[in-house]
């Protein structure tokens, strides 16, 4: 199955194929047309898995339009992105490079990440302690929440950018230990979850945070290079040969609106266990079927509308990352704080 969702088209479908035709991508299963998609109305192509074959010229045609090629695993690791010549400012980046290579900055910066992962953590453990049935696992939830007031606390008078990863990783570690206080008792006996897992991820809710991770990050990776900054060069997470480090950045606020979703999902009884298949060596991986409707979810998640705190408009969830690689950008060039979004 091909989707087409906010000029994304997500292949899901094993043996689809793009080709070419004019100005517009041909998709085809079996060498009969499923979709014919003008590639002006393309912002990007999300492929996953290995059997989805896109031709040269169709990826060709993509970059040359401007639209980017992502390649994910089934369970949605990105493992590749193709596209044209980056376009942006080179004045922008240049500061974003020198202020990497600066500790003091680079350490607020990442400071500002983790506060902002930690606040919204926190505004998750609390809806989900307003929304629990069970009254011992709302206290639960509420404890761990004010363990992280006082990580917030710590971080504020911290200058290191280890130390600030470490704090981060305390609060982390915090979260996913109770993480499934969050499902309700019924829910959490289909869906076990102990701690975080990944590569592979080797439970059903810690195979969906990595699906909808992945797309998070190609949405962060998307609106960083709209705001002409540079995925690659981080604050926070560390360089490395092929990782986007600033989108990684930019994800940690973002994640638990993510994982918020997932809460959503098991609760609401939308997946089940046949939702996943489950490999020989622990290995889970959503179905086809799942992976459709979980990026039907999430998308239509990203139609939803919130305050923005700092503008005082309504904007949509889906706008977010783009607003904050705005701001950022702003931050960098005027040299001044970085405020991460907050969700309330």
């Amino acid at each position: 199955m091909s989707q087409l969702l906010q000029n994304t088209l997500y292949l899901l479908t094993p043996k689809l194929s793009v080709h070419r035709d004019g100005l517009a991508l041909r998709i085809e299963q079996d060498r009969q047309l499923k979709l014919s998609l003008p590639v002006h109305n393309c912002e990007s192509l999300l492929v996953f898995g290995p059997d989805i074959y896109v031709s040269p010229a169709a990826m060709r045609l993509c970059w040359e339009n401007g639209a980017s090629v992502c390649y994910f695993t089934e369970w949605g690791r990105l493992e590749a992105r193709v596209e044209g010549v980056p376009q942006g400012s080179v004045h922008l980046r240049r500061i974003q490079h020198a202020t990497a290579s600066d500790p003091v900055r680079a350490a607020e910066i990442a400071r500002a990440f983790i506060a902002g992962k930690i606040h919204n953590t926190r505004w998750l453990l609390n809806r989900s302690a307003r929304d629990a049935a069970d009254a011992s696992d709302a206290e639960t939830l509420r404890v761990v929440s004010d363990m992280l007031i006082r990580l917030l606390r710590q971080l504020s008078g911290i200058e290191d950018t280890d130390a600030a990863r470490g704090i981060e990783g305390r609060a982390a570690a915090l979260h996913f230990d109770v993480f499934e206080k969050h499902l309700r008792p019924q829910v959490r006996q289909k869906f076990p979850v102990d701690g975080r897992n990944r590569r592979p991820p080797r439970d059903a809710v810690n195979c969906m945070l990595s699906f909808l991770y992945a797309l998070l990050r190609h949405d962060c990776i998307s609106a960083l290079t709209a705001a002409g900054l540079d995925p690659f060069v981080g604050y926070l997470h560390v360089d490395r040969a092929g990782r986007e480090s600033l989108a990684l950045d930019l994800m940690e606020e973002f994640r638990p609106w993510v994982e918020r979703l997932v809460i959503t999902l098991l609760n609401r009884g939308e997946l089940n266990p046949k939702s996943f298949a489950y490999r020989e060596g622990g290995a889970v991986e959503l179905t086809e079927s799942s992976r459709k409707d979980i990026v039907a979810a999430y998308q239509t998640r990203k139609r939803e509308e919130t305050a923005h705190p700092l503008f005082k408009e309504k904007v949509r969830h889906g706008q977010l990352p783009f607003i904050q690689a705005r701001l950022l950008a702003r931050a960098l060039r005027e040299s001044v704080d970085y405020v991460p979004h907050l969700f309330a």
